[in-house]
């Protein structure tokens, strides 16, 4: 993803209830130890899609959900809808609700579904394509940074930080802190992400804007200098209306992540 095409999520964002947090939070990191499991985020992207949903106010009826998923499955190499839709209601059994006439979100985030389904959907959309092999989390967590997705970001790397020492760790932890520093910015929490930031520049500054990694290397400079125009912009102004003071941050360039 480019700088030119500018992400659905890099906006301010509310934040989810926690329960629904936890359900988008599973299937991540489902799909991020097993890339199979990616699947399982196509079902509440096509369950929770308005215009779905206006069509079949009973439910989907099953024979249109596996024709809706159809595409999305065989992208991830997966043949059999029917199977899969039978193994993501054994795994993930709050998928979906039984209606009078097919199937629904289930009734935990059914509030919220056109909100999951776009949610999961750019995550899903993230996530495809990626490499199958070592490189996969850290290429996923590049994405979904580009796709202003900054906390599931944080999710996927957080593994490779888990198991790494020395610089390697140092490097990915200041990568995540940028990563929060912008969910903060969603957040419009001004305290939150200038200190993420500083913090984040600290642990990156040894890189000098690229960090090369046993998976690829990416290369952050015009991030950095993303976050250094922030922190300038911030460090100026005296206003304590904070909606004004976050209006200005998303007029200054997005960040982005470009792995070598």
């Amino acid at each position: 993803m480019t700088c030119a095409t500018a992400p659905v999520f890099w906006a301010p964002q509310q934040r989810l209830p926690i329960p629904l947090q936890k359900f988008v939070r599973i299937r991540l990191e489902a799909a991020l130890e097993n890339p199979y499991h990616r699947a399982a985020l196509i079902w509440p992207t096509v369950l929770g899609a308005p215009k779905l949903r206006e069509a079949y106010p009973g439910g989907i009826p099953q024979e249109e959900l596996l024709v809706q998923a159809g595409g999305m499955l065989k992208a991830l190499g997966i043949t059999d809808p029917e199977v899969a839709w039978l193994d993501a209601r054994q795994t993930f059994p709050d998928t979906a609700d039984k209606g009078s006439d097919g199937w629904l979100p289930q009734r935990i985030w059914e509030p919220l579904a056109s909100s999951i389904s776009l949610r999961c959907g750019v995550i899903l959309l993230a996530l495809t394509g990626q490499p199958e092999d070592d490189r996969y989390c850290l290429s996923s967590g590049v994405t979904l940074f580009n796709s202003a997705l900054f906390h599931e970001c944080h999710d996927a790397l957080e593994g490779l930080w888990s198991e790494a020492s020395g610089d390697l760790k140092k490097g990915l932890q200041g990568l995540i802190l940028l990563s929060a520093g912008f969910y903060h910015q969603q957040r419009m929490d001004v305290g939150g992400m200038m200190g993420l930031w500083r913090d984040g520049l600290k642990a990156l500054a040894p890189f000098e804007g690229e960090l090369a990694t046993p998976w690829g290397c990416v290369d952050i400079a015009d991030c950095v200098d993303a976050v250094e125009q922030r922190l300038v912009y911030l460090r100026g102004l005296d206003s304590d209306a904070v909606d004004v003071v976050v209006d200005g941050l998303w007029e200054l360039p997005r960040p982005e992540w470009k792995l070598k």
